[in-house]
């Protein structure tokens, strides 16, 4: 065994780099997949991973930890988790408000305040709001986008607010126009595209926390005032909802909504998908969050990159869309006096909604044209190739110089085209440039030739021959052809 080890370590000492990489880089490899697949923790990772695919807009992915007859499971008993979660009634007796007030103008610090949240996994921000009366529920200015929270919260001169409402939103690039479900604002339908229950998050005209799957009869006959859709309903009653597991969720950028018995409101949005800043909550743990604060009942806004806050006009979370704050159909936002706030639908009259996509984003059209102008610069940047060099002449032999002295005068005639004939192309000059020109010593005699045969033009004159190759390219595939 010592001999073999001494050797086995010589073998590997004279193994290159490379083959030490991939050595150790495979067994890496083997030592992860049999972790993952081979035991109980591995298992759990990956429906944990699974999971936190399910809550975002790439759910078909989900199949590459579990495949796709589990996450199919997965996502159906989540559906029937979150229906369960929002059918039981609430009691609104539980929450005790104070006597109201008469309207004055209030500071940002009687009406909100915020805390940072910092966990291991996690960051965002609390924000508690005193007097849940002044909350309202706010929609896009007007078609055919969305709107920003910060340019809404300037709009309208509210506090603060949060992100309300699911959209619809292909390829993760909606336009923030498509709302899913129902969004009510001063007891008036801005928007409804399901008859029958949905889950709905909103508040009563008296300022209670609605939470839970209701139908537009029951939220009439709750007198509910501000509503949107989303879900899951987590806290009821007091008590939690999710008791067991993380609520079949990953880590994803969270917004929710609580409130205390006595009627204070309370505001929570999670960053994510951030690995050097925040990677998100589960379920589970924001309901922690809640229930530590003494929250009676709570529920889930929109989140993902949706998730923000924002407060003084200046967004204090960071979302995690690659183009910074979305555009969004709706949002909670709070006022010092939300009786003078009006609000008007922008979907009013339009038949056919564009949910926009890649096909229309603003900034996504932004970026690839910076893209293709990159590419145009780096192309026109590149050197061009040189140019082939020519062909080689065959080496001409070089003419015996003629003896020193005064160079003998060539024969009478040479050089000159006979009588009558034609210069050919280019001139006689131009063609004997194409050769050597032969020194004055080294000059042929001319030669009688019988008056049968064709007369031979002069010296310097180009004569077409069947052995001649023609100095025209195209005149030599011509001539092939």
């Amino acid at each position: 065994m010592g001999e073999w080890g001494r050797k086995m370590g010589s073998t590997l000492r004279n193994w290159s780099w490379f083959k030490k990489t991939m050595m150790l880089f495979s067994l890496m490899l083997f030592l992860s997949t049999s972790f993952l697949y081979l035991t109980p923790a591995g298992a759990s990772l990956r429906e944990f991973s699974a999971a936190t695919f399910i809550g975002t807009q790439h759910r078909s992915w989900a199949w590459i930890f579990v495949g796709r007859v589990k996450r199919d499971l997965m996502v159906a008993e989540k559906m029937v988790q979150v229906s369960v979660m929002g059918d039981e009634e609430q009691e609104l007796e539980l929450i005790t408000l104070p006597a109201p007030a008469e309207p004055v103008r209030r500071s940002r610090d009687e009406l909100i305040r915020v805390e940072d949240i910092s966990k291991p996994f996690f960051k965002g921000k609390m924000m508690w709001v005193y007097d849940p009366k002044s909350i309202r529920m706010v929609v896009t200015a007007k078609a055919p986008m969305g709107e920003r929270i910060t340019e809404m919260v300037k709009r309208t001169g509210a506090v603060a607010g949060v992100n309300a409402g699911g959209f619809d939103d292909p390829d993760g690039l909606g336009n923030g126009f498509a709302p899913i479900g129902m969004i009510m604002s001063d007891s008036e339908i801005m928007y409804a595209d399901v008859k029958g229950k949905q889950p709905i998050v909103g508040f009563t005209d008296e300022g209670k926390l609605v939470v839970g799957n209701y139908t537009l009869d029951d939220l009439r006959e709750l007198k509910v005032k501000e509503a949107a859709s989303f879900y899951p309903r987590v806290i009821l009653d007091g008590k939690p909802l999710i008791t067991n597991g993380n609520g079949s969720s990953g880590r994803d950028p969270r917004t929710a909504v609580g409130q205390k018995a006595d009627g204070t409101v309370i505001f929570i949005v999670i960053d994510g998908r951030q690995p050097t800043h925040s990677l998100g909550a589960t379920l589970k743990e924001v309901q922690d969050l809640f229930l530590e604060q003494g929250v009676v009942n709570a529920g889930f806004l929109d989140g993902g990159a949706s998730a923000e806050m924002v407060v003084d006009g200046e967004l204090i979370t960071k979302p995690s869309s690659r183009y910074g704050e979305r555009r969004l159909p709706s949002a909670f936002l709070v006022f010092d006096r939300p009786q003078e706030v009006a609000v008007t639908s922008p979907w009013k009259g339009i038949s056919v909604i564009d949910p926009g996509g890649a096909k229309s984003h603003p900034e996504f059209l932004a970026e690839q044209q910076r893209l293709r102008e990159q590419a145009a610069r780096s192309s026109a940047a590149r050197p061009e190739a040189a140019p082939a060099a020519p062909a080689a002449e065959a080496p001409q032999a070089t003419a015996k110089p003629a003896p020193a002295g005064t160079p003998k005068p060539s024969p009478s005639g040479a050089g000159a085209a006979p009588a009558g004939a034609e210069p050919g192309p280019g001139g006689a000059d131009a063609a004997a440039s194409m050769q050597p020109k032969p020194t004055p010593a080294a000059s042929v005699p001319a030669v009688t030739v019988p008056p049968a045969a064709t007369p031979a033009p002069a010296a310097g004159t180009p004569a077409a021959s069947p052995s001649a190759q023609p100095s025209d390219p195209a005149g030599s595939l011509a001539a092939a052809g």
